[in-house]
């Protein structure tokens, strides 16, 4: 039987034990005394000297009585959530309810300490402030939320919004003794302000100017701090294999501009999420799934704000080592179930129900089975079996566990150090364990294709494939080891990341960057001095801004639209390089002189169009023989000039000259009257001195053929 039924079982045997004349949870629900029922428990529960003959009504054989009752709390208030029409995993995804504003309980635990301890303390100008964990949950009414408070008020994100370093702590971790000692001494920051200035630069040029080659190298430039690559091929090559190396590691993302993509493919937006696994609803819901942007910006985030490792850090060794997904608790039901795994420094497995499964004869997958069966004849489950075998003797120590956030994100990472241990007092919930270093945790979860490919399945625990997991970006995370000890932790600046913005000026940018326009400015960054944030329209995510260690490299195609067309606020926040054509890279092949044909096709396209429509050396960039070149002036120089000059057969003659176009005169049709038309063709082959024409301006007369 499932372990949360028996619980419920249990309170409702209780239910006359707590002076209720109902005799089950159904009518103490439906009589509208269901939020009595779960107030009296917490009381219960927070009560250092309760009334034991109370307790023992409710849970009369636990050796744990409080802790039996907290995690009975947990299951009464599913099954209320269940009652009241509500999937009871509601808030899965981060999604806040629509109930509380949009605040989530970290949230408003943070904004009460702030608004309440740390500006008043300020304020008066004390050198600390202190705050009492239990004394807390009851001022702000909340229900046994230690474990969430201790978790918020020492995580890096609050030390952040609240300028203070990490507190001095008393008591056990995640209980009502706590106490956390803030210093509040004004020089004090809780992270380093950047020495770095934040890089917003759009590349503009004609199509050919190597724009995209240039922003590998400013990706590289803005992560690394220096480029050592010369222009020779060899030094292209290194500065791209350089390029993909951080690309991997998840630091450089790239994104393409058309005239479709908007705010939703950009940011956020809402995605249609379905049902189907165990313990969820049918059907399916609208989830705030994140887009690029904001992506990038939590990676860049959570670098900005953890502790700056030595170097040797980031060369955890995974070799021999299996990948895990393992879940910890129902996301919005069971969170206390992550809490304690993380406050403890274990993680547990829900499965398995209340048989120990330490002894030896229990190492075989069909043994497992077998007893499963025979001690719970009414619960055929194949879960009960199947996760619980792998957990008990294929895990090892060693192997890294992902903690899943849904199915397309994850929210921390372990490194297994114990081997499997049953805790009777938890009486089958969550009672198979393993004690695991946490390498891992984060504030607000990351995409899971950071570090895994493709999603994940809606089972608890499963092994995951080597080749699907991004070693280097997985790597590059755990480097900030929370566990480390201080001496390995540097002064520096944080990892720098880059989001590449291809085409930037095809999108509708206003559509696209949205309110955000304002946080990309160099001194409203996450870090900086006027540094902002705001509350994200889809997710309600609150003090969401653009870390500094974020830059933007976007690049613009003169061709495609002029400076002058683009949205001023754009133009405002951005610094503009024009990547101009290189007449100095080119040079002399098979007697063609590609410096005097480029001058040549660029001035005349210049005088019957515009400086922005010129073409780039990177076209001719390669060639190494004259049929090279002649491909390049037949597949790409003649197919634009085409589009520019909107099939105008005179003009693009004009500027090629009549070595490569040629034409004929044709008459009217019988019976038309008319003046003989011009037909105009392509040169198969050119003609021989075509290039010397070309480039010495001559037109004199080429035979059609």
């Amino acid at each position: 039987m499932d372990t949360r039924v028996r619980r419920n079982q249990r309170a409702e045997r209780g239910l006359h034990g707590l002076g209720y004349s109902q005799s089950t949870l159904d009518e103490v629900f439906d009589d509208g005394k269901w939020d009595d029922l779960l107030a009296q428990l917490t009381a219960l529960a927070s009560d250092p000297d309760p009334d034991m003959a109370i307790v023992r009504a409710v849970v009369p054989q636990a050796e744990d009585p409080k802790g039996q009752l907290g995690n009975m709390i947990a299951s009464l208030r599913q099954y209320g959530y269940f009652r009241e029409g509500r999937d009871p995993n509601y808030s899965v995804a981060g999604v806040a309810d629509e109930d509380d504003g949009g605040e989530s309980q970290a949230d408003e635990i943070r904004r009460y300490v702030l608004e309440n301890y740390i500006k008043p303390a300020r304020l008066r100008g004390d050198a600390t402030v202190t705050i009492t964990i239990g004394a807390l949950n009851n001022e702000m009414g909340l229900h046994m939320a230690w474990p969430n408070i201790c978790q918020a008020l020492e995580g890096r994100l609050f030390l952040q919004l609240a300028n203070v370093p990490a507190p001095a702590a008393e008591g056990p971790k995640q209980s009502t003794t706590r106490k956390l000692t803030y210093s509040l001494a004004m020089e004090t920051e809780s992270v380093p302000r950047h020495k770095q200035s934040p890089t917003n630069l759009i590349l503009y040029g004609p199509p050919g100017t190597g724009k995209t080659y240039r922003t590998a190298y400013e990706a590289v430039l803005l992560c690394d701090g220096t480029v050592a690559f010369d222009e020779s091929p060899e030094g292209r090559q290194a500065l791209l294999d350089r390029y993909r190396e951080l690309e991997a590691e998840k630091r450089i993302a790239f994104v393409t501009f058309h005239q479709n993509y908007d705010y939703e493919s950009f940011v956020e937006g809402l995605r249609p999420e379905t049902g189907d696994g165990e313990g969820n609803s049918a059907g399916f819901h609208l989830e705030a799934r994140p887009g690029i942007f904001r992506e990038i910006c939590a990676l860049a985030d959570q670098a900005r704000t953890r502790p700056v490792t030595a170097a040797s850090a980031a060369g955890f060794d995974f070799s021999g080592r299996r990948f895990w997904k393992m879940g910890q608790g129902a996301i919005g039901s069971e969170d206390e179930v992550y809490d304690a795994a993380l406050a403890n420094r274990y993680i547990a497995l829900g499965w398995g129900g209340t048989i120990d499964w330490s002894a030896e004869r229990f190492s075989t997958f069909d043994a497992i089975k077998a007893e499963w069966l025979d001690k719970n004849p009414d619960d055929p489950t194949p879960s009960n079996w199947t996760q619980t075998w792998p957990f008990r003797a294929e895990m090892k120590i060693g192997d890294i566990v992902i903690v899943p956030y849904g199915n397309t994100a994850f929210r921390a990472v372990a490194e297994v150090t114990g081997d499997y241990r049953y805790v009777p007092e938890a009486e089958g919930f969550y009672a198979h364990r393993r004690d695991v270093r946490w390498l891992l945790t984060l504030e607000e979860p990351l995409p899971l294709d950071t570090i895994v490919d493709g999603n994940f399945t809606m089972r608890t625990l499963y092994p995951i494939a080597t080749k699907r997991v991004n070693l280097p970006a997985l790597a590059r995370l755990i480097a900030g080891d929370k566990d480390a000890a201080p001496a390995e932790a540097v002064a520096g600046e944080p990892e720098q990341f880059v989001l590449i913005i291809d085409e930037i000026n095809r999108a509708n940018i206003s559509k696209v960057f949205g309110e955000l326009i304002t946080l990309i400015e160099p001194d409203k960054r996450l870090g900086m001095a006027n540094a902002l944030s705001l509350t994200l329209p889809y997710s309600k995510k609150r003090d969401f801004g653009v870390p500094a260690n974020l830059h933007i490299v976007g690049t613009m195609n003169t061709a495609d639209r002029s400076i002058a067309l683009l949205d001023t606020a754009l133009r405002r926040r951005f610094t503009f390089r024009e990547m101009a054509p290189r007449i100095d890279l080119l040079g002399t092949i098979d007697g063609i002189d590609l410096r005097a044909v480029f001058s040549s096709i660029n001035d005349r396209i210049e005088y019957l169009i515009d400086r922005e429509h010129r073409i780039g050396h990177a076209f001719f960039m390669g060639c190494e023989n004259r049929e090279a070149i002649d491909l390049v002036m037949r597949d790409k120089v003649i197919p634009l000039l085409q589009e520019y000059f909107f099939e105008d057969w005179g003009r693009i003659r004009a500027v090629l000259g009549d070595g490569f176009i040629g034409s004929r005169k044709i008459a009217p049709p019988p019976g038309f009257e008319g003046d003989d038309r011009d037909s105009w063709f392509v040169r198969e082959p050119f003609s021989a001195d075509a290039f010397e024409r070309l480039s010495g301006g001559s037109s004199a007369a080429v035979s059609p053929e």
